[in-house]
C-alpha cells in the first residue's frame, strides 16, 4: 500500500469501529474514514434491552464512541446519516449520499472494510407497518421502544432467542404485562429442549403468558391496540409488540458489487476476512466464518466474534506478513431470564442429529459451589463428544449462578481439542464459596468416563413398556412429593442391596433419581448382580420447579 494508505469502512459498532481502531494503530499515517448509515456510530447494542427496562439507567453509557471522540482519540473521519450505495470496484471508490441533504459523492479507498451488519426480520405479514410493531437493532429503535411503553401496558413478544428473552424480562421489570410466542416447541431454541425447562419455568413464576409451537400469521389494527392473530387462531391483544425472530445480513450493496455470496446471502470471507476482492474485506454479522469444531460454514451474528474480525482484517492489511488468521466461531452465548441463566458453546444435540453426526452425551446435576457452604443454587451442565476420539463437540448449562464460569471453561477446552477424559482432571479453582473439590465439569467429565468405559447404559427417556421396571431409588417422601410417570417401583437406595428381591430378574430396569447420580450408583449395583439395568441420565431435576416449596434433597 502507499505510504498514506486510504482506508474506507462502511459501518460503524463493533467491526468497523475495532477495524478502523486496530489500523491506527497500526499505521498513524493512514487516511481512515468512517461511513454510518445511522446517527450513531459506535455503541453498545448488546446493551439496549437494559436500557428499556432501566437497569442501565444513563442512556450515554451505551453511546460508546461519538464521531468527535473518535477524531480526538484516533484521528478517525466519521460520517453519520451517510449511506454507501454503490462499490465501484475498477476504480477502487464507493458512492455515497448524504441522507440528510440527499446530496452524494464519490470516496477513492486502497482497502475498503464492509461492516454493514443485519437487520431485524420483519415479515410480510398483513398488517405488520403498525407503527406499534417494534424492532430493536439500533439506539433509534431503543428510544422508540421506551417512548412506546408504560406501567400497565400489554406487550406481545414475537420470539423466545436471545433479544425475545431479554425483551420479556425488560418489560417485564418496566411494569407491563407480556405475553411471549416462539414458533418452536421450547424457548431459546438455541437449547436443546430439556435444557430450556428452566427458563420456562421461571418465565412462569414471573407470570409471562408463553404460547409455544405458534407463530403469527397476521396484525390487526385497532384504535387502542394491536390485534395478533396466531396461526393457531389463537388472538392475543397488544398496547405495542416486539418482533424478535432473527436476523437477515445487510449485503445487498456486496451483491451489487458482484462479491460471492453464501447460500444464505452473507459475505464469503477467507481466514484474513477478505472477500472475493482481495482490496474489500467484510466483518461482522454480514459473513460467514468456519466453525471451530467441526469446520462447516457457520454464521455468529455477535458482538465477540465481529469485533476480532475487524481486527483481524485490519491487521492483514497493515502488517500481512505478521496478521493472524480468524480460527473460526463456536457460537458461545449466554442469556439472562430473572434469576436463571442459560449458556452454549459449540453443537448442539439438535444440530448434529440435523447434520448427520455421531456424538454421544450426558447431562449432570450438581451446585455451583459446595452444597454445605450457604446459598449453594443448582445448575444442570450437558456435554457432547465425538464417540471415538472423546473430544469435546458443545456443550450447555442452565441454572442461577456459575453458569458463565462453566461455559466459559468448556468453551476453552473445545478450542484447546479437549476430550472428555482432559475434563476429569482439569484444577479448577475451589474454595467453598466458589466451587466444589469436583467440580460440575469434572463430574461431567466422569459420568463421559463411565459411559464410554462401558459402565453405564443410560436412556434420557422413560420407557413407557409394562416389561420394563422403573425403580425410583428417592426417598419415598421425594418420590410421593414428585412421582416419576408411569409405574413405577419406590426402592430407596440405602435398601437397595437388601430388596432385590422385589425386582425380577428376567425383566429389564430402569433406575431412576433425582440429579442422575444416585440412578447411576443403582445401576452400578444391579448390573454387578445380573440385572439389564440402564440409568436414566440427568434425573429428574429438569421437570421439577426449583422454587417449589417442597425442597429436593443433595443427593
Amino acid at each position: 500500500m502507499p505510504s498514506s494508505p486510504k482506508l474506507l469502512v462502511i459501518g460503524g459498532v463493533a467491526a468497523g469501529a475495532s477495524c478502523a481502531a486496530r489500523a491506527r494503530r497500526l499505521c498513524e499515517n493512514a487516511q481512515i474514514t468512517m461511513i454510518e448509515r445511522g446517527p450513531d456510530v459506535s455503541f453498545a447494542n448488546c446493551g439496549l434491552p437494559y436500557f428499556v427496562g432501566g437497569e442501565i439507567a444513563a442512556r450515554d453509557m451505551l453511546a460508546v464512541q461519538t464521531p468527535a471522540s473518535l477524531k480526538s482519540l484516533l484521528n478517525l473521519d466519521v460520517h453519520t446519516r451517510c449511506e454507501a450505495i454503490r462499490i465501484d470496484r475498477a476504480n477502487k471508490r464507493v458512492e455515497i449520499r448524504h441522507l440528510d441533504s440527499g446530496n452524494t459523492e464519490w470516496q477513492s479507498y486502497d482497502k475498503l472494510m464492509l461492516a454493514p451488519g443485519a437487520s431485524p426480520l420483519r415479515p410480510n405479514l398483513p398488517g405488520i407497518d403498525d407503527k406499534r410493531i417494534l424492532t430493536l437493532r439500533n439506539l433509534e429503535d431503543m428510544d422508540r421502544i421506551v417512548a412506546a411503553t408504560d406501567s400497565g401496558m400489554r406487550a406481545v413478544v414475537i420470539g423466545a432467542g436471545f433479544i425475545g428473552l431479554e425483551m420479556t424480562e425488560q418489560l417485564h421489570h418496566k411494569g407491563l404485562s407480556v405475553q411471549l410466542v416462539e414458533l418452536q416447541q421450547q424457548v431459546f431454541p438455541q437449547l436443546d429442549a430439556p435444557m430450556a425447562a428452566l427458563l420456562e419455568s421461571e418465565l412462569r413464576h414471573h407470570d409471562i403468558g408463553i404460547t409455544l409451537g405458534d407463530g403469527v400469521a397476521r396484525f390487526e389494527s385497532a384504535e387502542n391496540h394491536v390485534r395478533c392473530h396466531l396461526t393457531s387462531g389463537k388472538i392475543l391483544d397488544a398496547d405495542m409488540v416486539v418482533l424478535s425472530i432473527g436476523v437477515k445480513p445487510d449485503t445487498e450493496l456486496a451483491r451489487a458489487a458482484g462479491l460471492t455470496l453464501g447460500a444464505r446471502g452473507h459475505i464469503v470471507v477467507d481466514e484474513f476476512q477478505r472477500t472475493s476482492d482481495p482490496d474489500i474485506y467484510a466483518a461482522g454479522d454480514a459473513v460467514e466464518t468456519i466453525d471451530r469444531v467441526l469446520g462447516d460454514k457457520i454464521v455468529v451474528p455477535m458482538g465477540g466474534p465481529a469485533n476480532r474480525q475487524g481486527r483481524v482484517a485490519a491487521d492483514h492489511m497493515f502488517m500481512p506478513g505478521k496478521a493472524r488468521p480468524y480460527p473460526g466461531s463456536l457460537g458461545t452465548a449466554i442469556v439472562r431470564v430473572f434469576a436463571v441463566a442459560a449458556g452454549i458453546t459449540g453443537w448442539s444435540e439438535k444440530r448434529l442429529m440435523a447434520a448427520n453426526r455421531a456424538y454421544e452425551t450426558v447431562t449432570i446435576n450438581d451446585h455451583q459451589h459446595a452444597t454445605y457452604y450457604p446459598g449453594a443454587k443448582p445448575l444442570t451442565l450437558k456435554i457432547l463428544w465425538e464417540p471415538e476420539s472423546g473430544q469435546l463437540l458443545g456443550a450447555q448449562a442452565t441454572g442461577f449462578e456459575g453458569i458463565d464460569k462453566r461455559i466459559d471453561v468448556l468453551s476453552t477446552a473445545i478450542v484447546a481439542g479437549m476430550t472428555v477424559e482432559d475434563l476429569c482432571h482439569l484444577e479448577l479453582a475451589y474454595a467453598p464459596p466458589f466451587g466444589s473439590a469436583k467440580d460440575a465439569i469434572n463430574l461431567a467429565g466422569f459420568a463421559a468416563c463411565n459411559r464410554r468405559d462401558g459402565l453405564v447404559n443410560h436412556t434420557t427417556t422413560l420407557p413407557n413398556d409394562p416389561q420394563v421396571q422403573i425403580v425410583d431409588v428417592r426417598s419415598k417422601p421425594l418420590a410421593e412429593a414428585f412421582p416419576t410417570p408411569g409405574s413405577v417401583i419406590n426402592i430407596p437406595f440405602p435398601t437397595l442391596r437388601a430388596s432385590l428381591d422385589k425386582l425380577d430378574r428376567n425383566r429389564p430396569v430402569v433406575t431412576v433419581c433425582a440429579f442422575g447420580k444416585m440412578s447411576y450408583f443403582s445401576a452400578r449395583i444391579l448390573a454387578q448382580q445380573g440385572f439389564n439395568v440402564t440409568s436414566f441420565s440427568g434425573g429428574l431435576k429438569a421437570n421439577i420447579d426449583p422454587r417449589s416449596p417442597a425442597k429436593m434433597p443433595t443427593p
